[in-house]
C-alpha cells in the first residue's frame, strides 16, 4: 500500500497535493482498499466554495457510501470528469488518475493535516 511522500494526509484518509495556490485532493489507498470496489463519486462543481473539514462530496462502493472531507478551504477550480464514467479509477490509481478535484485554496490548517510518516503511523 502505498504512502507517497509530498502530500499531506487527513485523519480521515484524504490527500492533498499543494501546487503553487492549487490544492488538487483525492482519497487515500488505504481508503480505496478499505472501501472496496468504488461504483459512484459525488464532487462539488466548477466554481463551488468548500471548506476545510466540511464535506465535498460522497464516495459509494458496492458496501458503504462515505463522505469526503477537504483538507483545505477554497473555490473548485477543476474536477475529474473521467470519475463520472470510471469510478474505478480511484481504486486503480487513487494518487494519479483517481484525483477528485483541484481547488484554488485560500486556506490550509496545516495543524489538521500529517505528513506521510505520520499518516502511516497512524494506519499501521
Amino acid at each position: 500500500m502505498g504512502i507517497p511522500t509530498g502530500l499531506l494526509y487527513t485523519k480521515e484518509h484524504e490527500w492533498v497535493l499543494v501546487e503553487d495556490d492549487l490544492a488538487t485532493l483525492g482519497i487515500t489507498d488505504y481508503a480505496q482498499s478499505e472501501l472496496g470496489d468504488i461504483v459512484f463519486v459525488e464532487l462539488p462543481e466548477v466554481g463551488d466554495e468548500v471548506e476545510a473539514a466540511e464535506s465535498f462530496g460522497t464516495i459509494e462502493a458496492v458496501k458503504t457510501v462515505s463522505e469526503l472531507f477537504s483538507p483545505v478551504t477554497g473555490t473548485v477550480v477543476e474536477v475529474n470528469e473521467a470519475l463520472a464514467d470510471s469510478p474505478d479509477l480511484v481504486n486503480k490509481d487513487p494518487y494519479g488518475e483517481g484525483w477528485m478535484i483541484k481547488l484554488k485554496y485560500t486556506e490550509i490548517p496545516e495543524e489538521n493535516l500529517l505528513s506521510a510518516a505520520e499518516y502511516k503511523k497512524m494506519i499501521t
